[in-house]
């Protein structure tokens, strides 16, 4: 029997790097179980006012839906074998950095995936990671080798 594998796709929102991963995966005959945050930027963001009440300052605001995001991605990532991070060119991701941070003190492994550009400013992440990729491809090859290599 063989062994179905949680893999968490973290970061960036805003391309198809995760269908990419997913479809690569499924291509490649991968007992994979893809898991990942809310990438909804409107449901993420108002989550913690739409069931807990409505703030008028934003710092509450953004408080009480990080807290409730808090509990999938914490659940999640504690329940994935692999950890995979994605840092995009256009938009800061420091929730992407902190789940790397987090993944990385439960002692997961860890897979980013960024463009070379952003080498140096990730140099501490990168160094976190067991491998770091420059495209959904590359982390597709990295899973169907750590899968069914015998």
């Amino acid at each position: 029997m063989s062994k179905q594998w949680i893999v968490y796709l973290s970061g960036e929102i805003h391309t198809d790097w995760r269908e990419r991963i997913q479809s690569g995966a499924q291509a490649a005959g991968l007992d994979v179980s893809f898991v990942s945050p809310v990438t909804d930027h409107a449901s993420s963001d108002d989550v913690g006012v739409n069931i807990l009440g409505k703030e008028d300052n934003s710092f509450w605001h953004d408080h009480k839906g990080a807290g409730i995001n808090a509990i999938r991605t914490q659940t999640l990532i504690g329940d994935a074998d692999i950890v995979v991070v994605r840092f995009g060119d256009k938009y800061r991701q420091w929730n992407a950095a902190f789940d790397a941070g987090y993944a990385a003190a439960l002692g997961k492994s860890i897979i980013t995936l960024h463009d070379p550009a952003l080498t140096h400013a990730l140099k501490e992440v990168d160094r976190a990671a067991n491998a770091v990729c420059e495209s959904p491809e590359q982390v597709v090859e990295i899973l169907e080798y750590v899968i069914n290599k015998h």
